[in-house]
């Protein structure tokens, strides 16, 4: 017979009093059970020593409960000590830690193996950790001892959210299980699990998952589908709440609960077993009502036939959700045998014939006999249970969520029958119709869409419907299909292949699949429009869009540009609006042809489009002009930084017609509203802001101001002067000595041109040549300053002056044009002058700006004698790399270096630098601006060979040249 005593521990000293009282010492197989709502290291270890060193050979096996059953009463945070002493039944304890397996299922295995030498007949597990896969663990023992009997339940820690402790008197463990083996021919072992799972609400789908952890179920995060249905206190209390709403999952053709034990910061949760993409999950709830019938059945059941003891495994769940019933429970398994154990987080509940499993809300017990064959004790009373007012309140809302799931399943029916009206309009329709689930593949499509794209049902059905579209569009249309999927319909228009390679336009629409309110697909409808969208766009693209860049004209861009003024007015935001004209592009038009020039600014456009922001309108306007509209954080860094990137991005060389060219761009800014309410200001401001970025060299921005306003009504008005001066002879030429600094000889000078207006009197060339170049007018005020200096030059030969040469600036525009040369040769012509006597100065940037083109230009000109001079040299980016392909005669030394050069300055290493590099190859070198004695001095002592400047002369008119011309002669005779 296995006798039970029963120990409600206190203190060391009552501990051993109580053991020497009932002479435990003197029982052989003495199984020590003990379960503590201590859950605390220090104590555990500190108990199990008292009871190992008062009990040398007791089996001891125990855990860390949420609850502990004291002779059929309920005690919270006690440590109960329960004695069975048996008198023919062998014991065995095994402690195990997961980290010494590969897994939960092998620590299950190797624990069978253990048993099976063992013949064990019953086991008792405590497994502990949140880690332990409960699973694969029954399974792993299942497998190797199908009949043998598993009961017991997962270690608690009393409310305080962390893991339990299981322990035997050879150690403890928080990440593994105590184990208790029983073994006897004699023993009578009878087991129960009371448990029934009502499912509820709607199924789910696990769509992302590894081992226990469950990172999505139908797409979403596993917390948020637990907030909705379940609410947040539900979340703050895993895991004691988990054991109240499992989940139901389909394994090995029955329903087994999936217990929510913790939540991940990532939004995902563990589960006490492992699960898989695909697996489908309904939430439950506990049937009370069924499971007190049940356990009142089992009751009388254990009542007519009793067991010499009890072990008790509960569900803290239930001392919760039905704690009266659970108490008179409790107490009828008492009167009809000393009944003791724990509340646990799961419990095993074990049938023959089936795997064990870890169930929840659960009463399972292990009734315990050795007396088999001899006559039992009959109790002829039967177990009643008077339910209390809230069960009756829990059982009315039992029923209402059975009925609640019946109406769910009939409307579930009622949607079939509207599913079969729907889909005669679904085969019948003369668009394509197709549908896919919620990742996207294809779950139907109607006749028309297997005529239109020429795949069979069989061919497409479960496959991705993005593997039918382009690449480069599959990102827009995922967007659209995850848009349509929050409950938004869409329309698009998407390029597809069909199967036999004809690729068509199609218009789609997205709208979303909703049952039960969520979303579990989409239907797409479409049609083909790829004709009609052709004349369209034909239309649209001639009266709003540039032909050569595809970019909005300025008819579309005003017509933007006014919605999104409206629109900042509205907000109160502001917006920008840059005018970006490419500085000098007729230079390009000219020497290519507009045709190479158009091809250019294509490649502008696009440039310029790589780098722009979200919330920009980019458009053409006309030749070599853009607009562009900044929507969105339209502050002056930001305008900064943007057009900074984009004069970057154009000043990369472009290559065309096998030449490359170099680039720049001026831009100008204004902002709403400080600087125009309306579209109209905004972009004249915009345009008065970029020819001050023109005036001021190009390849920079400028930001439009009052001033500049004023500015260009002067500048305005500038212009229309200018076209009208050459034609009033209002231009004139001054003349400044250039002196051979070895001999002090005058050898000739520089024609230099000047403005004498009626009104404005005296404008400085700065003024009006950037002009003149900008407007195309230097072209024809060139051909007369060069015609005019040959000429002036020709005349004091005649008088005697032979040898005497003249140097003439050469613009960039004019040097770049086709007839150039001829102009030149014109020039020498109408003169009578010879060609040795004249120097063109061109700018480095001149050349530079198409150098195959300027040295074909440079050494036409040195084969008819005329000499070809780089002004203002030292300026330029890249002139060492081109100077000795140049075929040239002279450099001349940018005044910049010359005005501070002195003794001791870093001016004349560069100085120095460049008359050095003039004589290796064999050039003249002329100084420029020239203003002081000690810089004619260094000067000599460098080599340099000319010089011109104030301190020699300032320029002078035809008739005071001559005058000094004539003194000169006289000192010098």
């Amino acid at each position: 017979m296995a006798k039970t005593f029963t120990c409600l521990y206190t203190s060391t000293s009552q501990l051993n009093s109580f053991i020497d009282l009932n002479e435990l010492n003197e029982y052989p197989n003495l199984l020590v059970q003990v379960f503590t709502g201590i859950p605390e290291r220090p104590f555990i270890l500190k108990l199990q020593k008292e009871l190992t060193d008062k009990l040398p050979v007791a089996h001891i096996a125990g855990c860390s409960t949420s609850g502990e059953i004291y002779e059929g009463r309920i005690t919270e945070k006690k440590t109960v000590i329960c004695f069975t002493a048996f008198e023919k039944t062998e014991l065995k304890t095994f402690l195990l830690n997961r980290a010494d397996f590969i897994d939960s299922y092998q620590m299950g295995q190797t624990l069978a193996q253990e048993l099976a030498v063992f013949n064990t007949k019953a086991v008792i597990l405590f497994p502990a950790g949140f880690d332990i896969d409960s699973t694969a663990l029954l399974e792993g023992i299942y497998e190797n001892q199908p009949e043998m009997v598993i009961s017991g339940g997962l270690a608690g820690d009393n409310g305080l959210f962390q893991e339990g402790f299981s322990f035997t008197r050879n150690g403890i463990t928080s990440d593994g299980l105590a184990a208790l083996a029983l073994q006897s021919g004699h023993l009578s072992v009878r087991s129960f699990a009371n448990y029934q799972w009502q499912e509820i609400g709607k199924s789910f789908t696990v769509t992302k998952a590894e081992g226990s952890t469950i990172y999505s179920i139908n797409n979403k995060k596993p917390l948020n589908i637990l907030k909705r249905y379940l609410g947040q206190a539900f979340i703050k209390e895993l895991p004691q709440s988990g054991t109240e709403f499992p989940f139901l999952l389909n394994y090995r053709g029955e329903k087994v609960s999936v217990f929510i034990i913790k939540s991940l910061e990532n939004g995902a949760i563990k589960v006490n077993r492992k699960v898989k993409e695909g697996d489908t999950l309904t939430f439950a709830y506990a049937n009370l009502e069924d499971i007190i019938d049940r356990s009142l059945q089992k009751l009388n059941e254990l009542n007519h036939n009793p067991p010499e003891n009890i072990f008790i495994y509960n569900c803290m769940a239930r001392k919760q959700f039905a704690r009266d019933f659970t108490e008179k429970e409790l107490e009828m398994l008492q009167m009809i045998a000393p009944a003791n154990g724990f509340f646990s987080y799961g419990e095993i509940a074990f049938r023959k014939g089936a795997l064990p499993q870890m169930v929840g809300h659960s009463l399972t017990y292990l009734a315990l006999s050795e007396s088999i064959g001899e006559s039992a004790k009959t109790r002829q009373d039967s177990f009643v249970y008077e339910k209390t007012a809230q069960f009756k309140t829990i059982a009315s809302l039992t029923h209402l969520m059975h009925a609640a799931q019946d109406d769910i399943k009939e409307l579930n029916r009622n949607l079939k029958m509207s599913e079969q009206n729907y889909k005669s309009l679904f085969d019948n329709n003369a668009d394509f119709v197709y549908s896919t689930d919620l990742k996207g593949n294809f779950t139907s499509v109607n006749p028309s869409f297997v005529k239109t794209f020429g795949y069979s049902r069989e061919e497409i059905m479960g496959k991705s419907a993005l593997g039918y579209v382009r690449d480069e569009d599959v990102q827009r249309i995922r967007l659209h299909f995850y848009r349509a999927l929050r409950g938004r319909e869409q329309y698009y228009n998407v390029y597809i292949d069909a199967k036999s390679g004809e690729t068509n336009l199609f218009q789609l629409k997205n709208i979303p699949i909703t049952v039960n309110g969520e979303c579990v697909g989409i239907y797409g409808i479409g049609r083909n429009i790829t004709e009609q969208k052709k004349i369209e766009e034909k239309i649209t693209e001639l009266a709003f869009f540039d032909q050569d860049t595809g970019l909005p004209n300025r008819i579309k861009f005003t017509e933007q540009l006014e919605m999104e003024v409206k629109r900042a007015r509205k907000k109160q935001k502001k917006l920008a609006v840059l005018s970006i004209d490419i500085d000098r592009f007729k230079i390009i038009n000219d020497s290519l042809g507009h045709f190479a020039g158009d091809m250019v600014l294509k490649e502008i456009s696009e440039r310029i489009e790589r780098v722009l922001p979200s919330g920009s309108y980019l458009g053409r306007f006309s030749g070599d002009k853009f607009t562009l509209v900044l929507s969105r954080e339209a502050t002056i860094e930001k305008v900064m930084k943007v057009s900074k990137k984009i004069l970057e991005e154009i000043s990369h060389p472009i290559s065309q017609s096998k030449q490359e060219f170099i680039v720049t761009a001026s831009i100008g800014a204004s902002l709403h509203p400080d600087d125009g309410s309306d579209e109209h200001l905004l972009l004249k401001n915009a345009d008065i802001a970029t020819n001050r970025s023109k005036q001021q060299g190009g390849n920079r921005v400028t930001f439009f101001s009052m001033e500049m306003n004023q500015q260009a009504m002067v500048r305005l008005e500038l212009e229309s002067y200018l076209r009208k001066a050459l034609q009033k002879n209002e231009f004139y030429l001054c003349y400044q000595p250039l002196i051979d600094l070895e001999t002090g000889n005058l050898y000739g000078s520089e024609a230099l041109i000047r403005w004498n207006h009626p009104k404005l009197g005296l404008v400085s060339p700065g003024e009006f040549i950037p002009l003149a170049e900008e407007t195309g007018l230097i072209e024809d005020i060139g051909g007369w300053v060069l015609r005019s200096a040959c000429k002036q030059n020709k005349r004091w030969q005649i008088l005697g002056y032979e040898s005497l040469s003249i140097s003439v600036n050469v613009s960039a525009y004019q040097f770049q044009q086709p007839g150039f040369l001829q102009e030149v040769k014109m020039a020498l012509e109408l003169s009578g002058m010879e060609p040795q006597y004249l120097t063109l100065e061109l700018t480095e940037s001149t050349m530079l700006r198409n150098v195959e083109y300027s040295i074909q230009v440079m050494q036409s000109l040195q084969d008819i004698g005329v000499k070809v001079s780089i002004d203002d040299f030292g300026t330029g980016y890249s002139s060492l790399s081109y100077l000795k392909d140049l075929p040239i005669n002279t450099l001349k030394i940018d005044r910049s270096f010359i005005n501070n050069l002195r003794l001791n300055t870093s001016d004349v290493a560069i100085v120095k630098a460049i008359i050095t590099m003039g004589h290796g190859l064999a050039v003249k070198v002329v100084a420029e601006g020239v203003e002081t004695q000690e810089q004619i001095e260094l000067l000599k002592e460098l080599k340099c060979h000319y010089a011109q400047g104030f301190y020699i002369h300032k320029p002078l008119m035809n008739r005071e040249f001559e005058e000094g011309l004539s003194k000169y002669a006289q000192t010098h005779s």
